[in-house]
């Protein structure tokens, strides 16, 4: 029995059989966590929601493709005209494959394991307490007759900073933005969402991970979202996992009981 943690698969199918078939993956005894992005960019979307659905033994936290999929089926709000999700919009089972997506958490805490799971990050003044609360805020509102409502209001870069005293569809986009967009915040917790690039001491903001006065220290955290780290974050209990499959580099799983990462190389998709 072993649990696996797998970053962002975006739609390459292929790619993850063979990974899974690299780690002798046994559905019925070995668990695996997914960090999100199942879909859009490369080619098979549909067969990998088919598929990771079928498992039993999985956890998936959403990411922000897998958001933008939810979006452009229930508002046809279409944020990139190029999305590779065609194959999802025309399946007979949209509808049942949409409502297990939205059914899915923002956020995984094991304890006994001692992980947490996460696709993009944590604003500075989370624990783990208010990140898991925060993180169940979302859920509930996907999770209710009000999801079409919360993804007409889910875009947006504003608020910039957490505030406890925040309320509705301004609280839900900025724990929305933390778990699902987030790469860099400064100091004080503003968060900066248009660049993606690697990690840079040029300017005011900092990768999430790597501020001094981040209350999620003694976490050890996975997450995705973030491939021109290359896997690497150079900071202690923080692995990224999103290792660029998409673009032709590798996708990643990381067996947790040990810490062991098995790879396997990607052709690109884009």
């Amino acid at each position: 029995m072993a649990t696996y943690a797998i970053g962002d698969i975006q739609g390459c199918f292929d790619s993850l059989l063979q990974l899974l078939d690299k780690i002798n993956f046994d559905s019925h005894h070995d668990t695996l966590w997914f960090t999100g992005d199942l879909v859009n960019r490369g080619p098979k979307s549909l067969e990998v929601l088919r598929f990771i659905k079928s498992l039993k033994n999985t956890h998936v936290v959403l990411g922000n493709h897998d958001l933008y999929l939810l979006s452009l089926v229930y508002t046809g709000v279409n944020l990139d005209p190029e999305n590779s999700l065609q194959d999802v919009l025309n399946a007979p089972d949209k509808e049942e494959l949409c409502t297990w997506l939205r059914n899915r958490s923002l956020l995984h805490h094991d304890t006994n394991l001692g992980y947490t799971l996460v696709h993009a990050g944590f604003p500075p003044q989370w624990n783990l307490s208010k990140a898991i609360a925060c993180a169940q805020e979302v859920e509930t509102v996907l999770r209710s007759k009000q999801y079409k409502d919360f993804l007409k209001n889910m875009y947006g870069n504003e608020p910039s900073q957490w505030n406890d005293s925040l309320v509705g569809w301004e609280r839900l986009r900025f724990i929305t933005n933390c778990l699902t967009r987030l790469r860099f915040c400064d100091i004080k917790g503003n968060l900066e969402l248009t660049a993606k690039g690697i990690i840079t001491e040029s300017n005011s903001y900092f990768p999430w991970f790597r501020l001094p006065n981040r209350r999620s220290k003694d976490l050890n955290i996975l997450f995705g979202h973030w491939a021109a780290l290359q896997g690497q974050t150079n900071e202690p209990n923080v692995y990224a996992l999103d290792t660029g499959c998409v673009w032709g580099r590798c996708l990643t799983a990381m067996r947790l009981e040990d810490k062991r990462r098995i790879t396997i190389d990607c052709l690109k998709q884009r």
